[in-house]
């Protein structure tokens, strides 16, 4: 079969666009079919393995329905020990490669997926889809697309998912890495990205893909420089002297500091995870464009993007079979574990509710009926400004990140933005819920020697929260209105010494936590964790320019 490279060399953008970016072109009764067919052919696949017959307890279903009603919902220690083990013999399909992400303390260190060929391949031509739909102007446009693009490499390197799907690009296209992946996979993470935008200085770069987190610090870091650039390493690098002169007179021109947007004119900005939201007008103003978010996992690949309106997302049907645990059954669940939440499928859901999702891998692959831990909001059945007719989506939270105070439900993507609309200058934060309280406990480590009273902060956070929550009011308002003149909602700010999250990274680095475990989570860190920060010394290092990497990608 011919890359799309290949294609799109030959002047076949039209194939190129229906087999990368198709899935926009789909009527839902199309998508559906999708689903249909590849989940026969995945459970013509699951009846004959090990694996298979164990998770779906001896069943050999036939159809749709028989597969929905006798196999049951699985996480992750449903596969143990087999997946854990790479055990391949169990498996449908043999993979082409071991894919990880974090694991669960206490019970491993990661979560090995396998990837088979076919899985890896289509991955691969999504990918290059979302590089066109980072940057296009409509349905069917691929009049910006390179033949052979340079991209920047800042993402985990393999066996993580985020290095994985970078590479499978090369599948469909030659790709320029910068650094190139053989030697970014050899160095660490931050020299990986000092390197990479060094070489950018030279020979400029088309797309990056990974964090938006690193593309701000790294943004931020030349705003802050531009005044004091020490030019005699770019000496010897006359593209890369240029570059930078032309930057300089732009910002200058502009009446401010050099910005990112002065050096480079990236085609596209890929993106995933919560911070791609948070941190998208930031990216914006930085470096020229918004980023294309896209909902990925290393459990299934790529499950939904933004299009070319970079506003809500729009369901991938080829990689996974999609199922949607509606909230209130999700809830049930939570009660009693032994209840099976009942599942609706993409032409079953409705606009403005909330959703878990659940994944069966297509082309061979292990997972069958995965709760993934995610809520999904479905925000309309279709995107009529695009004419994609396909229910749209935002990511929620998780399923363990719901910080619930009754008169307000907070996510770590609600506390966030409160914090980033604040204007308050931070490092990093995590919080809980205080037991039996209804406070939140926020931990926040300053910057840029800012200062100021924690109940103050926590006066200017609480106003912020609950104006977001005022204009996002949710169908529980009744019974907020029934407990808001008896429950006072607080928050209590502790303010961390200079460094501390730093020293916390640099702990865990000696005490060789892999690359996820490297930050504390933003939602219930354990005990162990608040001891950690709260007993960082005041010089640890300080704030690197770039953090680790935050799943998902995972």
């Amino acid at each position: 079969m011919p890359t799309a490279a290949e294609l799109l060399r030959q002047g076949r953008e039209r194939e190129v666009w229906e087999m990368c970016c198709g899935f926009t072109d789909l009527s839902l009764v199309q998508f559906m079919a999708i689903q249909k067919r590849l989940l026969k052919e995945q459970l013509e696949l699951l009846n004959r393995s090990p694996l298979g017959a164990r998770i779906m307890r001896g069943a050999r279903p036939q159809t749709i329905e028989d597969f929905r009603r006798v196999t049951p919902l699985t996480t992750y220690n449903d596969y143990c020990p087999d997946l854990l083990e790479k055990n391949e013999d169990v498996l449908p399909v043999k993979p082409a490669m071991w894919v990880h992400t974090s694991g669960r303390s206490g019970e491993y260190d990661f979560k090995w997926i396998p990837i088979t060929p076919s899985f890896s391949e289509v991955l691969s031509m999504i990918m290059y889809g979302l590089g066109n739909l980072s940057h296009c102007k409509g349905k069917g446009d691929m009049s910006r697309m390179p033949l052979h693009p340079k991209l920047v490499y800042t993402v985990a390197p393999r066996p993580y998912m985020s290095g994985a799907m970078a590479t499978m690009l090369e599948q469909q296209t030659p790709i320029d890495f910068l650094p190139g992946w053989k030697e970014a996979e050899a160095l660490p993470f931050e020299d990986r990205i000092k390197l990479g935008f060094q070489q950018a200085l030279s020979q400029g770069f088309d797309y990056f893909f990974g964090l938006s987190m690193v593309l701000v610090a790294v943004g931020e870091k030349f705003a802050q420089s531009s005044d004091k650039v020490d030019i005699r390493p770019l000496l010897s690098h006359p593209r890369a002297l240029l570059r930078l002169a032309r930057g300089l007179v732009k910002g200058k021109m502009a009446g401010r500091r050099m910005l990112p947007r002065d050096l480079w004119s990236a085609r596209g900005i890929i993106s995933s995870g919560l911070d791609s939201w948070v941190y998208r007008d930031r990216i914006k103003e930085l470096w020229g464009r918004y980023p294309l978010d896209v909902y990925a996992g290393t459990e299934g690949g790529i499950y939904a993007t933004q299009t070319w309106d970079f506003s809500t997302m729009t369901f991938i049907p080829n990689l996974n079979f999609l199922e949607f645990i509606p909230e209130d059954e999700h809830f049930k669940w939570e009660l009693d574990h032994s209840y099976q939440p009942r599942t609706l499928l993409l032409d079953e859901v409705k606009p403005g509710e909330s959703y878990e999702l659940v994944i069966t891998n297509f082309h061979g692959g292990a997972l069958i009926r995965y709760r993934i831990g995610d809520m999904v909001e479905i925000v309309s059945l279709r995107n009529d400004r695009l004419d994609i007719d396909i229910p749209q989506m935002v990511f929620d939270r998780r399923v363990d990140g719901l910080l619930d105070f009754v008169v307000v439900r907070l996510t770590e993507k609600t506390i966030w933005e409160a914090i980033e609309n604040s204007g308050i200058p931070y490092v990093d934060w995590t919080a809980h819920k205080e037991p039996g309280e209804p406070v939140l406990k926020l931990y926040l480590e300053l910057r840029n020697g800012f200062r100021e009273r924690e109940e103050v902060i926590a006066d200017i956070l609480h106003r912020q929260i609950m104006q977001s929550e005022t204009d996002n009011i949710k169908v529980d308002s009744p019974l907020r209105d029934d407990f808001s003149g008896s429950i006072d909602f607080r928050i209590e700010v502790s303010l961390l010494p200079p460094g501390t999250f730093a020293g916390y990274t640099a702990q865990r680095q000696a005490e060789g936590a892999d690359l996820a475990h490297l930050k504390p989570p933003h939602i219930n860190p354990p005990e162990r964790v608040l001891s950690l920060l709260r007993g960082q010394p005041k010089n640890s290092g300080g704030r690197a320019d770039v953090e680790a990497e935050r799943v998902p990608v995972s």
